[in-house]
């Protein structure tokens, strides 16, 4: 199972069923991820809490005029075909309202931070 795709649809989903946050199986990639959509702004916030000897990653779902803010995601690189990109090649994505994510040699990064550091990678998501 991609737990990447798991994660931003289960985000996606909860801010689409009106709940305040969603708890995730903790990983150091999502939690990476997590920051980054928080610093984005695209989620409230992310905390680790243990349950049942179990690590999970809380997320809470930011709204602006009762809608979530995370309208749609759509998953790019798949186990069975990863999908790179150079940093020459990084554009702006939905008129510079969406965000690309990537996975770089400095991390995980999105688009625009990506280009500012002239580092490409993997192409992980896109959110808008």
């Amino acid at each position: 199972m991609d737990s990447i795709a798991n994660m931003i649809i289960s985000i996606k989903n909860a801010g689409n069923a009106g709940k305040e946050s969603i708890l995730l199986p903790y990983t150091k990639l999502k939690e990476a991820i997590a920051n980054v959509l928080l610093k984005e702004e695209y989620i409230k916030y992310v905390s680790k809490k243990k349950k049942l000897n179990n690590k999970m990653l809380e997320i809470g779902i930011i709204y602006a005029d009762h809608k979530p803010k995370i309208q749609g995601v759509q998953r790019i690189s798949k186990f069975s075909k990863r999908v790179y990109q150079k940093s020459s090649t990084i554009r702006p994505f939905k008129s510079d309202y969406g965000r690309v994510i990537l996975s770089t040699n400095k991390g995980i990064l999105t688009d625009k931070q990506a280009a500012k550091e002239k580092v490409g990678g993997e192409v992980l998501f896109k959110i808008w």
